[in-house]
């Protein structure tokens, strides 16, 4: 069975706190200590289930291909980091909203994984397959269409 590390449960458990606070401050009319919260959990949280090193090579700070990854995401990188000083800053609305653009700029290459994995389950696998829902996922996830024959 899979097992995974004290470190990396601490990071889900933080992950998940995180994406709650989120939702939970965007429900409370933005309010910015929560989103606060939760971003500083979804950080710490992302931090602690992929290593320091794997971040700051995801956020293009280091590793071999630094110029590389950092010429491809400066966008992401840039919005989503302004978006989380805007919320500390106290500017909740506009900085979710260019924090939300950055992220689907960084992590909207997982997408496709996501929606071919959420398939797969039982519940809401029929539910994404409907022929209406399906060309919206496809859509979001960027898959072309083939005609069938």
């Amino acid at each position: 069975m899979f097992q995974l590390s004290d470190t990396r449960k601490i990071g889900t458990l933080l992950l998940f706190l995180g994406v709650v606070f989120l939702l939970l401050g965007m429900m409370l009319f933005f309010d910015s200590k929560l989103l606060a919260m939760g971003n500083i959990m979804f950080l710490v949280g992302f931090t602690f289930l992929s290593g320091i090193r794997r971040t700051l090579e995801f956020f293009g700070f280091m590793g071999d291909r630094m110029k590389e990854r950092w010429q491809r995401r400066w966008r992401g990188i840039i919005t989503f980091l302004g978006g989380i000083m805007l919320v500390m800053s106290g500017w909740g609305v506009i900085g979710m909203m260019v924090e939300i653009f950055g992220f689907l700029n960084l992590f909207g290459t997982f997408f496709p994984l996501v929606f071919s994995f959420l398939r797969t389950l039982p519940v809401i696998g029929p539910f994404l397959n409907l022929p209406g829902v399906s060309k919206v996922v496809d859509k979001i996830s960027g898959k072309t269409s083939s005609s069938m024959v």
